[in-house]
């Protein structure tokens, strides 16, 4: 059953705010590598959408998920002159899965991932010898204007949510640098937040919804019926502004790393 965060309408409705967070000194960071790029966990191709452009160099898009319908819309609008398709689980990706891609990217996916499962995508991608830009990992940094005392408690609880199962949630950046320079990689960091303001009042509504109803799952004895019915009302009358802090990873090859 598919969850709400991967359903073609929830991913459509972030992909403007998306495009606007992700740092465009990351992607220069990587212009000149995007021959051939790996798409990891790519949706319906909105990370394609936004760096192509981007890209000159683009020629051969290969796009990995797991979900064969939004492989299917993927592989129908990312505008790459040649796009391929793979469909499996990433935990199984291999340095052979990725032979001939010269960039691996990726968009919100890091803090799905495991800390075992973020070891086997740097090994494969560091196996590889190839670049990576992987983007839009959440920070753990939520600021919402007004104020409201509820506010610190509502994201801690979502982000003991998000690490369950062993997940990395919030922690997905810090530790995916860590793996990465463990073997050998260089890695930089760029700042990619989400700047919600009246403009995004329906992407700010689904996202305050998710954000509550995963607080209150965590922690059921939370008094969030009140607190989401006060935010509900500022986002209508366009007085909610909301900043998603997330961070964009840029991994180089190292010496030895090829």
């Amino acid at each position: 059953m598919r969850t709400s965060a991967f359903t073609p309408q929830w991913l459509a409705l972030r992909e403007e705010a998306d495009g606007r967070a992700r740092s465009e000194r990351a992607v220069e960071a990587v212009r000149g590598h995007g021959r051939v790029v790996a798409d990891l966990g790519c949706g319906t191709g909105s990370l394609g959408r936004w760096l192509v452009p981007r890209l000159p160099e683009s020629r051969r898009w290969v796009l990995f998920d797991r979900d064969p319908e939004l492989l299917d819309l993927a592989r129908r609008s990312v505008p790459a002159a040649e796009v391929a398709t793979r469909t499996g689980e990433l935990s199984e990706l291999r340095p052979a899965d990725l032979e001939g891609v010269t960039l691996v990217a990726a968009s919100a996916l890091l803090d799905l991932f495991t800390r075992a499962e973020v070891a086997a995508l740097a090994a494969a991608v560091t196996g590889a010898g190839c670049p990576a830009l992987l983007t839009l990992s959440v920070a753990g940094r939520v600021e919402l204007s007004p104020a409201d005392p509820r506010d610190a408690d509502i994201a801690r609880a979502f982000d003991a949510h998000q690490r369950r199962g062993g997940r990395l949630g919030p922690d997905a950046a810090n530790a995916t640098a860590e793996v990465f320079r463990g073997l050998g990689a260089r890695v930089e960091e760029f700042a990619s937040p989400w700047r919600l303001g009246p403009e995004q009042a329906a992407l700010t509504e689904q996202w305050l919804r998710g954000w509550v109803r995963a607080a209150a799952e965590q922690e059921p004895g939370l008094p969030v019926r009140d607190y989401l019915d006060r935010r509900l009302a500022e986002c209508a009358h366009m007085r909610l502004r909301v900043v998603v802090h997330h961070t964009d990873l840029v991994v180089l090859p190292g010496e030895g790393t090829a």
